[in-house]
């Protein structure tokens, strides 16, 4: 099955262009498969963060100076 492609105009820094199409060139993708894979990594990478997050929402809050003096009173600071 093939995907439909959208268009979408990207500013590079010029260095960041250069490289982009040094590693397109070496390995034998297009600077558009090379962004593709990195923003898909990025969207994985959020999705995993906001499931996390999800997991952990019913966590009670622990104020910092409260967890400090904690640790003060533990003899652990």
């Amino acid at each position: 099955m093939r995907i439909a492609l959208r268009r979408a105009t990207v500013y590079f820094n010029p260095a960041v262009h250069r490289a982009l199409r040094l590693k397109a060139a070496e390995t034998d993708q297009s600077v558009s498969e090379l962004i593709n894979e990195a923003v898909g990594f990025s969207l994985q990478e959020d999705a995993e963060d906001i499931t996390a997050f999800e997991k952990r929402a019913h966590e009670p809050n622990i104020r910092f100076v409260d967890a400090v003096k904690d640790l003060r009173r533990r003899g652990k600071l």
